[in-house]
């Protein structure tokens, strides 16, 4: 069913063509209703397929979602087992449905922390979609915005000791050349639930100038129409890139 939501917003020419998303709130959802944080996660991945099927009827192009930082290994063991068991499963069991819906699917991110059984499933996903024209979505997996810059940063450095590149060529565009998110737009919107008010490490190179949406709603409570809501609130937006207005 098309909500009047998505209908005024398909009226606007401002459809914003890369929207990433901090999924935030899956442990304080299973807190409230005193389950295991795991089951908060369970119950974000629905979250995950509205927000994809949002992304898909509002016509994004590309659709990033933080799904596990660096700094998440921290976390107990048997909650990280359990969010790989997690990342395995839709990785599974949502291939075919994505492919059908020409959904490219990317997961970047330090690939070599995950165990092997993870590895291969992230793998073949993305093997199995890499002729989506649909939509791109890209899974953030052990990712880190810092270790992503100094990763950048210490390629350039090889190339430069080695004489393939002289500092003064370095530029902005050769540096985005370096990045997990190269040949793609940097995000136009950047969504973050659970109210939180930080982007914790995520895309600190490609944020520079993210319009940004906080909703209150915890990320397992999210809905298409909270994907709309936002999208609705950056066609109100004024992107001005550091400028002054010519008015």
């Amino acid at each position: 069913m098309t909500s009047d939501l998505l209908e005024q917003i398909r009226q606007s020419a401002r459809i914003p063509r890369h929207v990433a998303i901090i999924m935030d709130g899956n442990g304080r959802w299973a807190l409230q209703r005193g389950l295991p944080r795991h089951a908060g996660h369970r119950e974000g991945m629905k979250a995950v397929r509205q927000a994809l099927e949002g992304a898909v009827e509002v016509g994004v192009q590309v659709l990033t979602l933080f799904a596990f930082s660096t700094q998440n290994w921290q976390r107990p063991p048997q909650e990280i087992s359990a969010l790989m068991s997690l990342l395995e499963v839709y990785a599974r069991k949502e291939k075919a449905e994505l492919k059908r819906r020409g959904v490219r699917v990317r997961v970047l991110g330090d690939l070599d922390r995950l165990s092997p059984g993870t590895r291969r499933a992230v793998q073949g996903i993305m093997k199995a979609t890499e002729g989506g024209k649909t939509l791109q979505l890209n899974l953030m997996i052990s990712y880190s915005g810092r270790d992503e810059i100094l990763w950048a940063a210490r390629q350039l450095a090889v190339e430069v000791r080695e004489g393939r590149k002289r500092p003064e060529e370095i530029d902005e565009s050769t540096f985005q050349e370096y990045l997990f998110t190269r040949g793609l737009p940097d995000p136009d919107l950047l969504i973050r639930t659970s109210g939180e008010l930080r982007i914790s490490n995520f895309m600190l190179w490609q944020l520079a100038y993210t319009e940004i949406y906080v909703t209150p709603v915890l990320w397992p409570d999210f809905t298409r129409e909270d994907f709309f809501a936002a999208i609705a609130d950056f066609q109100r937006r004024q992107r001005r890139f550091g400028r002054v207005d010519a008015t």
